[in-house]
């Protein structure tokens, strides 16, 4: 009787800790504990002056960098966007930013601002589509536009696999997913 008991107790405190955990994982403010927005007012800023979409811009940070304004690639990219030096010495004089630097990427306001305007740049080259933008992002403009020429990718989010280059595979996959949880967790309702 004594085991039996024993046994009813660890089932009850089982089940209750799934309860528990199930309504955790269900709530938008706990996982929003995993997919955090920090600079949202800057982002939201930026995104609406460069006509981009501040959750796809979240999802880009989250992906390339976890929203460190300290982080830098192992091939330079500097920032919480990591944008590469020469990308942002263009970038910068494009939009005018008088006496830019390189170390000034990692200047998050700064930053947020360049990446933002440089997605806009992309998002203007390829119509709006959000995969190729993501794509040319990483893997550059030059070798997006190769591969829809040389029909090696359509383009298209179902066709992701084709990209021919795996870092910008798994990039373009995982932004994509970090997006998703960002337009769940902080969309309109």
């Amino acid at each position: 009787m004594a085991t039996s008991k024993r046994n009813y107790r660890r089932r009850l405190v089982w089940v209750l800790t799934l309860v528990i955990l199930g309504a955790l994982l269900s709530s938008k403010a706990f996982l929003r504990v995993f997919y955090p927005f920090p600079y949202k007012e800057i982002i939201f800023a930026e995104a609406a002056r460069n006509n981009i979409d501040p959750l796809l811009v979240a999802a880009i940070i989250r992906t390339e960098s976890h929203f460190s304004s300290e982080a830098e690639s192992r091939m330079g990219a500097r920032g919480i966007m990591q944008i590469m030096p020469e990308t942002g010495r263009w970038a910068a004089g494009k939009m005018n930013l008088k006496d830019f630097h390189p170390d000034d990427l990692y200047e998050t306001e700064t930053n947020i601002k360049i990446g933002c305007w440089y997605l806009n740049n992309l998002s203007q080259e390829f119509k709006g589509n959000k995969i190729l933008v993501v794509a040319a992002y990483n893997g550059g403009r030059g070798n997006v536009k190769d591969w829809l020429e040389k029909e090696r990718w359509t383009g298209e989010h179902a066709t992701i696999e084709q990209i021919p280059f795996k870092e910008t595979r798994q990039y373009v996959r995982k932004v994509m997913k970090n997006y998703a949880w960002y337009r769940y967790l902080y969309g309109k309702d």
